[in-house]
């Protein structure tokens, strides 16, 4: 049964950061440091795609840094399905690897999550 994400409204735009669901270090790692700058550059800046960039709070920010799903999740419970999903999809449009660590880690988490299929249009 899915949860209606609760979102947070800001009226303080000092307070909220522009946030890569997989941050630039973790896509480096998986495969972005063998792209030529120009991808990474159209990876960094992908506004194609409404999962690549999303506001956050700034702590929010801090607190996942370059942290993958085995190592940092959202705080809102109801929101990680959906959070799993958005990072797999950002994964699957860059064709960039998974470790081991964090294929365990999404295969886990996404256990508690519904079954639905997941549309993802290729960057590259």
């Amino acid at each position: 049964m899915a949860v209606p994400v609760r979102r947070r409204h800001h009226t303080d735009a000092s307070k909220i950061d522009v946030d890569h669901m997989v941050p630039l270090a973790e896509a480096w790692d998986s495969g972005a440091s063998a792209w030529t700058a120009a991808e990474r550059q159209t990876y960094a800046n992908d506004l194609d795609e409404p999962r690549a960039l999303i506001g956050v709070s700034f702590q929010s920010n801090r607190s996942k840094a370059d942290k993958d799903p085995a190592q940092w999740l959202p705080t809102a419970t109801a929101y990680r399905c959906t959070y799993l999903q958005d990072w797999t999809a950002i994964k699957t449009r860059w064709n960039l690897t998974v470790d081991p660590t964090e294929h365990n880690a999404l295969r886990n988490l996404a256990s508690d999550c519904d079954n639905t299929g997941l549309t993802v249009t290729l960057a590259r």
